[in-house]
Parts: C-alpha cells; structure tokens; sequence
C-alpha cells in the first residue's frame, strides 16, 4: 500500500488551491500544515504539496519527460467524474484529451484527466472500472 507522495510545486498558495480542492472533492482531509508545505490524508495514505526551499528551479515538472506522468484516483461513479471535470477549471486544473473524454483511457475505461497549472496531471476513475495499462 502507498504511504504517501510528496509533489515539490513552485507555488505553494496555487498548489494548495488546485489540490486541496481536488482532494477535498475526492474525501482526504487536511493532515499537516507548515510554513512551505500542506498535507491530504485519506486512510493511511497521504499527499504534500511543498515548496522545499532545497527545491531546483531548472524548468518545471514536465509529465512528458521520464520521471511522474500522472497520479490516478478512485472518483466514484461516472456522474461524480462529470462533475468534477465540469468543476475543475474553477479551481486551477485544465481538462486533457477532452476530443476522447471520458474514454481516452480506452472504450472500457471511463475517466478525466486532468492538469494543473505547474503541469502535473491526475487522472479521475470512475469506480467499478479497471485502469488503463
């Protein structure tokens, strides 16, 4: 079982924007909170969103080079991923491969992507679907 992921963002207050919002939506509740990092739990996995002062500024997260391409979550039924893709963009996050939504993940496979503004991505599965491999 996952423990937790921690996400080095640029923008520490349009992180906790973004996120917190999606995993609020998602049923994590707030965990830790210090001056340059937040944190969501659900069980016993966590998620932070920091802005390390040992963080390198070289360029940014880029899902399209080797390193994280996304993070998927359970999102419930298929209604509750419309509804969060139809609410997204009011909390930083832009739709992707919206031409194919909600089956870009295949025919059987019912999902949103997601990215936020520092270009990190989630996918949004609906329950009772298996992820695309």
């Amino acid at each position: 079982m996952l423990h937790h992921v921690e996400l080095w963002v640029p923008d520490l207050p349009r992180a906790v924007r973004s996120w917190g919002w999606l995993l609020s939506s998602l049923g994590y509740h707030p965990y830790q909170e210090w001056e340059h990092g937040r944190s969501w739990r659900l069980g016993p996995t966590y998620l932070v969103v920091e802005r390390s002062p040992a963080m390198r500024d070289d360029g940014g997260h880029d899902r399209t080079r080797p390193g994280l391409n996304h993070l998927a979550f359970h999102a419930g039924t298929t209604a509750r991923v419309d509804a969060l893709m139809r609410q997204a963009a009011a909390h930083g996050w832009s739709p992707l491969f919206t031409d194919r939504y909600p089956h870009a993940g295949g025919p059987d496979h019912y999902a949103g992507y997601l990215a936020d503004a520092d270009g990190f991505e989630v996918e949004l599965v609906a329950s009772g679907v298996e992820p695309a491999g």
